[in-house]
């Protein structure tokens, strides 16, 4: 038995929202990338923002993930975020991100199989087939004006200037906005003020004065409550049709929207022999389906939260403390960072040395800069052979270990917490357009809903008499006749794309109830499909369960990406996305 590759999908990621209110001009649009492990792995493009919601009893902590295109001037870089009260605020670890992305990411995978037919039998696959594809600590201050908003919060978090914003009108809050060096746009002003009638806060975000691009970091916002939010009605006024949004969710069980609705899509849409190259279309003509009307999540994945890898989020090795002793001079930064596992020296081959966490470069810039005409390589495997040419006036032992801890050291030890105490993930994805984004979905655990599986296989069989079939994982079967060219078929026009729409309300333990339920439908265009191709009636597939139309069926094996290139659109590739979150329960008046 031969097994294709899989391919995770090269959707873009979840949550990115352009707001040119929100921000000063000559932004664009984000951008990140991640890489599957395997022999055959290529980078799947995330451009855009991700979230990840942990919910309890009492709170709900996001952590968004923030990326910036290297094209735009990092000083530019501002977000607005709508929040219901005054949160907790701190630096997020980026690796997280990454290592989840890459546990969760939904991929299509084909396994080929040929009958024995005998000594001269082909038992060989067809060649045709084989493609594939904080707390800060400033002073709040008032608003300029009567009717400005009162800075409830001013402080500093990693790279990031904070502020929080309460009441006001929203020619005050404009006005704020403007003499904070964001730009305007007249469009959202309806929608601000629905925000502020509802008596939302917002939390102003930049990059601090000194930062660049190589300070990047996730922030976390903790907040009372338990309904995580993502606040779209701001995005409406400069989104791109279709536009992707992606959750991730932490706890102890599945969660689902509650104001939304859920989707499952037809499995027979998806293009297998292409390792599901056309996944995003498949979403988004689901999603906008009768009684979906654009306003619905599919599952990505739902499991068990230990599919995300631990590796590099946090060392046992990391201690600041070794940094902050050094106060005369950082010679032994170099070897204390390979001590940590922070840093890999290879001076007996490659002849680099490469910071193992994605902030580490950056903070090495700002205090102990690589000497002018002195190879790197050299003076962090011997500093003190460079001792004379060390910036002193750059070095801040204190100021250096606090900034290790509290953007390394700390976001890792509490990344790791976060996957270890927290026994379940939820993924969810959908497709959103500016005239869909009326509400502001809301979601909720459910514990009564299956796992879903983000590995999924199909069988292709080529039998004796020259015929193949592909079986899905949920048993159904697609005929292909001897001599025919094995590409994924169109099948009717009839033929739906989503399997099951399931009704708003599904969180809280309700039961699903479908609004739609296409699964005979399906079943009898398949027939019918397989029958003009020469081939006999099969069984139906399973429908209308979240566990088994979505879940496919688990395997290993290597993965590589099929890259979506399709161009975003519209304002999306002309402002750097913002608004990513929202905090739904309402203070009290």
């Amino acid at each position: 038995m031969n097994k294709l590759p899989i391919a995770p999908l090269a959707t873009s990621c979840a949550l990115a929202f352009a707001l040119p209110l929100l921000l000063p001009s000559q932004a664009e649009a984000c951008g990140g990338n991640f890489c599957d492990t395997g022999p055959m792995a290529m980078p799947v493009d995330q451009t855009g923002e991700n979230i990840l919601f942990k919910i309890d009893e009492t709170s709900v902590e996001a952590h968004i993930q923030i990326s910036i295109d290297t094209n735009t001037d990092a000083e530019k870089f501002a977000w607005v975020i709508p929040v219901t009260a005054l949160p907790e605020f701190s630096v997020g670890s980026q690796i997280l991100f990454d290592n989840m992305l890459q546990a969760s990411v939904p991929s299509y995978g084909l396994q080929q199989n040929a009958d024995f037919c005998g000594d001269s039998g082909d038992e060989g696959g067809d060649p045709a087939t084989d493609s594939g594809t904080g707390d800060g600590d400033g002073d709040p201050g008032t608003g300029g004006g009567p009717e400005g908003p009162d800075v409830v919060f001013q402080g500093s978090v990693g790279a990031f200037e904070i502020a929080v914003l309460d009441g006001g009108t929203v020619d005050g809050v404009m006005t704020w906005l403007g003499d904070n060096g964001y730009e305007q746009d007249p469009n959202a002003e309806p929608i601000l003020a629905q925000y502020l009638e509802e008596e939302f806060l917002f939390v102003a975000l930049k990059l601090g004065v000194d930062a660049d691009l190589a300070d990047i970091h996730p922030i976390v916002i903790k907040y009372d409550g338990d309904e995580p939010c993502v606040p779209i009605r701001l995005t409406a006024i400069a989104a791109a049709d279709d536009m992707d949004i992606r959750t991730f969710f932490l706890g102890e069980a599945r969660v689902a929207p509650k104001n939304y609705r859920h989707v499952l899509v037809n499995p027979l849409k998806i293009d297998w022999l292409a390792n599901g190259a056309n996944y995003k279309e498949v979403i988004t003509m689901a999603v906008d389906a009768d009684e979906a009307n654009g306003n619905a999540f599919v599952t990505e994945y739902a499991g068990p939260s230990n599919v995300i890898s631990l590796a590099n989020i946090y060392s046992d090795l990391w201690s600041a403390a070794p940094y902050a002793a050094l106060d005369a001079s950082p010679v032994g930064v170099g070897e204390l960072l390979q001590n940590q596992d922070l840093m890999f020296c290879d001076i007996d081959w490659d002849q680099t040395c490469t910071p193992l966490h994605p902030l580490l470069q950056g903070i090495l810039d700002t205090y102990i800069p690589v000497p002018e005409n002195v190879d790197p390589v050299e003076f962090w495997t011997c500093m003190e052979c460079y001792a004379e040419l060390v910036d002193l006036e750059a070095w801040d032992a204190a100021a250096f270990a606090q900034t290790l801890d509290e953007r390394i050291f700390q976001p890792g030890l509490h990344a790791r917490d976060l996957v270890v105490d927290n026994p379940y993930l939820t993924r969810m994805y959908t497709t959103i357009s500016p005239s869909e984004m009326n509400a502001d979905p809301i979601f909720g655990v459910n514990t009564t809903l299956a796992d879903v599986a983000n590995v999924r296989w199909a069988t292709q069989t080529r039998h004796c008499d020259g015929s193949t079939t592909v079986e899905l994982p949920d048993g159904r079967e697609v005929y292909f006749a001897p001599g025919a060219t094995i590409t994924w078929p169109d099948f009717q026009d009839e033929m739906p794309w989503e399997e099951d729409v399931d009704e708003e309300g599904m969180a809280d333990n309700a039961p699903l109830i479908n609004l739609v339920d296409n699964t005979e439908q399906i079943d009898q265009l398949l027939e019918e499909y397989n029958q003009q191709n020469g081939g006999g009636g099969q069984e139906g597939g399973t429908g209308g369960d979240a566990g088994a139309n979505d879940a496919g069926l688990g395997g290993s094996g290597c993965a590589c990406a099929v890259e979506d290139r399709r161009p975003l659109g519209g304002a999306l590739l002309g402002f750097m996305t913002l608004g990513l979150m929202g905090l739904v329960r309402r203070r009290r008046r």
